[in-house]
């Protein structure tokens, strides 16, 4: 038989044989630089192994210390470098290995990289702390540029930027090298994890020195004396400020920048981080919204519903995820509870008024105590007319039977807009006062002394009222003033020098002389708080007696 056909018969024989390992596989360029780039690696991540013999370095220094900055860029690099090596490996052969050796190294460096990513965190703490974060983020907008531009932070002008948001810069941006290098390679849970821990403690802690106690519930709330959930209100309009604006907001900027390459993760990271805490700050009010109503209370739930309405536009942006919306309900059920309550009080205030059944004569027909009382605190609640206006957008006023609209006032303002509904609230509770006030004047036997005592608390009331009223252009102001006193101060003069006798014999009953009159004509039309023009109607003030002897005074409000 031929040598040719020979060689046919003993090929065709054996075609179990596989020709690829009969052959020796060729080194191609691709093969070369693969393993280059495995060499490369694992010299740099060996030296950092702490459990291993060759390890010079990792003992004694940290790899993200300030004078290992471009090792530790070289070790992230080499990560991806390993990381590609890896990939080519399994597209040749699985089962190679190279690819084993590639994977326990992988893992080596992962060790390292959780490691450091743990040390950052706690020893530049105090650098990372929420109010350091939200100063470096509002001073630089180019910090967490790519990796390219490394040194952009380095060219800031320090005139523009402290030394202490340098290095919460720093601290960030290696933050998010190494949490975007174990992203990268499948690690991601295991540095959030880490992350989550720490930075957990440290808005815990931020809270606790805020005196927000996460674990005070409803019932211990609601058997606590005034004087002690007062305190508590007090702390809490101060801790939500600090709260929101840097803590709540300090950490939604170090979540979005370290874990800015995975949406996920820096969603999932702010909410485990931040909820519990959150919700602890916010359902406080809310259950201060439940607690026994007291006319005297509703300033400070008026404060609550304030603070948090004033936050609102800062809140929504930082608790706008999906998985923080339970926060963001939160704050609006607290709203509207406080809401609730205030509508509540008030109708409570209205009803203490109609009860009030004082059967004593006030001397002289002077002031009754009722009405000190219901116009100073209609007083300090038009200090709230801006949430109060919101509080009774919704609650129009409903009365037994239709009433003049001459009690309420003008339904449409000079402007043209229609009155608020805070005005026309209070304008009722006046007019519930007035009617109880008249009911008071039959208690005197001497018709004209309960005519006194009529006009006594209803000029307490028209005064306290107009002083408020503004005229800007000061030629008609001075117009509508002169035509007012020449109307009133003479008739008031004639009829206090026909009862001057008895003015002296009962000092009090006609308190002003018809000079004082003329003072307070010219304090009107100028605001609350505003000085007159004179008029040449007096030579002497008596401002100071008639707020000290109506007990009410325009300047200087304490609750």
């Amino acid at each position: 038989m031929p040598r040719k056909g020979m060689r046919s018969v003993l090929f065709k024989a054996s075609p179990s044989r596989s020709p690829t390992r009969s052959t020796p596989h060729r080194q191609t360029f691709s093969d070369t630089l693969m393993d280059e780039n495995f060499e490369n690696a694992r010299e740099l991540i060996s030296r950092w192994d702490a459990s291993g013999s060759s390890s010079l370095h990792c003992d004694v220094a940290n790899l993200f210390a300030s004078d290992n900055r471009y090792e530790a860029q070289q070790y992230l690099n080499s990560i991806k470098d390993l990381q590609t090596a890896m990939q080519y490996y399994i597209s040749q052969d699985p089962t190679s290995d190279k690819l084993v050796l590639a994977q326990n190294l992988m893992q080596i460096a992962m060790k390292r990289l959780e490691k450091e990513f743990y040390i950052i965190l706690k020893s530049r703490r105090q650098h990372l702390d929420p109010e350091s974060v939200s100063r470096a983020s509002r001073s630089s907008v180019s910090e967490f540029e790519d990796d390219s531009e490394e040194d952009e932070f380095s060219r800031v002008g320090e005139d523009s930027i402290s030394e202490v948001e340098l290095v919460s810069m720093d601290a960030m941006k290696d933050l998010k090298a190494i949490a975007e290098c174990m992203i990268g390679v499948g690690y991601g849970k295991e540095c959030v994890k880490i992350f989550k821990i720490i930075r957990k403690s440290v808005v815990d802690e931020a809270l606790y020195h805020l005196n927000v106690e996460s674990m005070l519930s409803l019932a211990q709330i609601q058997k606590m004396d005034w004087e002690v959930l007062e305190v508590k209100i007090k702390a809490w309009l101060y801790a939500v400020k600090v709260a929101v604006k840097t803590l709540f907001y300090g950490e939604r900027v170090l979540c979005d920048q370290v874990f800015s390459s995975s949406p996920s993760l820096k969603e999932s990271c702010f909410a485990d981080i931040t909820r519990e805490g959150a919700l602890s700050l916010f359902v406080f009010p809310e259950n201060v919204a439940k607690c026994k109503k007291a006319p005297e209370r509703i300033f400070r739930t008026l404060d609550l519903y304030e603070a948090i309405a004033d936050l609102w536009t800062e809140i929504e942006p930082i608790f706008d995820l999906e998985s923080t919306s339970t926060i963001r309900q939160q704050v609006i059920n607290s709203l509207n509870k406080l809401g609730e309550a205030v509508r509540a009080t008030l109708t409570e205030f209205e009803t203490a008024i109609t009860k009030s059944n004082s059967k004593a004569a006030v001397p002289g027909g002077g002031i009754h105590p009722l009405t000190r009382y219901v116009m100073n605190y209609i007083t300090f609640l038009t200090d709230y007319s801006g949430v109060l206006t919101d509080i009774l957008a919704d609650w129009p006023l409903t009365v037994p039977s239709p009433l003049p609209e001459a009690y309420f006032g003008s339904p449409v303002s000079a402007d043209g807009t229609s009155t608020s509904s805070i005005s026309i609230r209070l304008a009722w509770l006046i007019l519930v006062m007035l009617c109880k006030l008249d009911g008071r004047a039959e208690i005197y036997k001497d018709v004209a002394l309960s005519y006194l005592f009529l006009a006594n608390n209803l000029q307490y009331v028209a005064y306290n009222n107009q002083a408020s009223w503004v005229v800007s252009d000061s030629k008609l102001r001075d117009q509508i003033k002169v035509s007012v006193a020449r109307k009133l101060v003479p008739v008031y003069r004639e009829f206090y020098g026909k009862n001057r006798q008895l003015v002296a014999r009962k000092e009090g009953i006609v308190r002003f002389a018809p000079d004082d009159l003329g003072n307070y004509l010219s304090d009107l039309l100028f605001g609350a708080g505003g000085s007159g023009s004179n008029l040449s109607l007096s030579t002497s003030s008596s401002a100071s007696s008639f707020s000290s002897s109506s007990g009410h005074s325009r300047g200087g409000r304490s609750r």
